[in-house]
């Protein structure tokens, strides 16, 4: 049976439920846009600084007993090994996890939360977050400041995120960063129908090289190396100074 309009909770902010609903007014589209657009300028001044980011993806639903959490936590503290900080959606499960790690090594740990009603809340692992109003805007500031992108077992978002990153590689929109699947039991099928559709001619089999599946964080470590240390010589930088009169701090 469909439900009343009274009885639909959406999860995402009624104004982004409102402009994915179809045509609005002209004054409502053009205040939801100032909104959009304050939300990216804030999101900017906030991580301007974090500096070279990893950023990794993965199921807010696991707890720390499961070994998928405990993989996380081994996955921040390579990348933090590396040299780069650890960003996340900033929620809790594997995000908490690898901030979690990041911070255990002592380095750094970034978060772009979203706003949820009732699942998702900052982990208390995290140097530095916003909390994001709009899905798609915490999107583009989870790949805007990363060289590379590791992708734990997850659920839609988790995978809607892996692909979206292959698909802005694939197209040239954004430089080749090396982008990692880890957990080859979890991601069989996943990866099966890849090669499926590499077969059948709807991506190139080179396509098939754009991301590294493994079970291992020596690998994981290893390519992302390669592949953004060394590939975008990457070497260790003085922090920018912060404009106290953009907000920046």
């Amino acid at each position: 049976m469909k439900k009343s309009k009274e009885e639909f909770t959406p999860l995402a902010h009624p104004d982004e439920r409102a402009f994915l609903a179809g045509p609005q007014t002209r004054f409502k589209d053009f205040k939801f846009a100032m909104k959009v657009m304050r939300e990216f300028i804030k999101g900017f001044r906030t991580l301007h600084f974090v500096g070279p980011c990893i950023t990794v993806f993965g199921s807010a639903r696991f707890e720390e007993k499961d070994e998928y959490y405990q993989l996380g936590v081994k996955v921040g503290k390579r990348l933090s090994k590396l040299g780069f900080t650890v960003m996340t959606g900033g929620g809790p499960g594997i995000m908490e996890a690898a901030n979690r790690g990041a911070k255990e090594f002592g380095g750094r740990s970034v978060g772009c939360n979203i706003v949820l009603p009732h699942e998702q809340h900052p982990n208390p692992y995290l140097d530095r977050y916003m909390n994001f109003n709009f899905f798609f805007v915490r999107k583009v500031l989870l790949s805007k400041y990363s060289y590379g992108f590791v992708v734990l077992p997850g659920g839609f978002g988790t995978l809607d995120e892996f692909f979206e990153a292959l698909t802005l590689i694939q197209t040239r929109v954004m430089r080749s960063f090396p982008v990692v699947l880890m957990c080859s039991d979890f991601h069989r099928e996943i990866y099966e129908h890849i090669k499926y559709m590499a077969d059948y001619g709807t991506i190139d089999k080179e396509d098939l090289k754009l991301f590294l599946l493994t079970d291992s964080v020596d690998d994981m470590e290893d390519h992302i190396h390669h592949y953004a240390v060394k590939g975008y010589n990457l070497k260790p930088r003085s922090a920018t100074k912060p404009f106290a009169w953009l907000g920046e701090r």
